[in-house]
């Protein structure tokens, strides 16, 4: 079979994943030419403290917003520009793959708005179980995590279905989140962890849940459950 010279060396993705995906590239590729002194000069070693500073989600601030009625209100914006923050390079490179990844199995499905909706709502609502449930926590919540966790959501969504369409069992849907939610336990029990974990949960809950209205048909597959019930 004689190979297609005209397609494309990568697989097409769909613009609302690059969408979510550059910022986060942008972010890491100036903070990190600055922390190597490309550019910047010797204040660009601070620049990812300082972004932290300006994007991070800070429960203290979070609490006493929620307590102030959502004042300072120029503050509330953190709920979702924490994701363009990432603690390292590395970091940094595992959730861009994972958008990319996972933003295109979900965005060959979704709509352009549905997969935007699982990405910033998953972060909105990690960002703010992070940040109202764990009492006493001070550390700043940074990363895409919640999100792709709601990636991660929307993908067991799809296989749900699919495993529902066959008369198959549906828990099996929920292997990968089970297998990462392992990983994360074992890595902590060795090394430390915090408590992003709270986030990425909710962030898994919310791209599941939103996915039964935002998908194709979603809406009326919800009304039809209801009816059933």
């Amino acid at each position: 079979m004689d190979p297609d010279h005209n397609a494309a060396p990568l697989n097409p993705l769909p613009w609302v994943v690059w969408a979510l995906a550059l910022p986060l590239i942008a972010m890491e590729v100036v903070l990190s030419l600055g922390e190597a002194g490309v550019v910047g000069g010797p204040e660009a070693i601070g620049w990812r403290l300082q972004a932290v500073e300006r994007f991070g989600l800070f429960p203290e601030l979070l609490k006493y917003q929620w307590v102030n009625g959502g004042n300072p209100v120029e503050e509330l914006p953190r709920l979702v520009s924490y994701v363009t923050v990432h603690a390292s390079f590395t970091n940094a490179l595992f959730a861009v793959v994972m958008v990319l990844a996972l933003g295109k199995m979900v965005g060959e499905v979704f709509r352009w708005w549905g997969v935007l909706a699982v990405f910033l709502g998953s972060a909105l609502v990690g960002g703010a179980a992070y940040g109202l449930l764990v009492p006493g926590l001070r550390t700043q919540l940074i990363g895409a995590y919640p999100g792709v966790y709601g990636l991660i959501g929307a993908f067991t969504f799809l296989i749900w279905t699919k495993l529902a369409l066959v008369g198959a069992n549906r828990l099996r849907a929920f292997s990968l989140i089970g297998m990462l939610l392992a990983v994360q336990l074992v890595f902590g029990l060795l090394f430390g962890g915090g408590w992003d974990w709270v986030a990425e949960v909710a962030g898994f809950a919310t791209g599941f849940l939103l996915s039964f209205v935002v998908s194709p048909g979603g809406f009326s597959r919800v009304v039809q459950m209801i009816r059933q019930r």
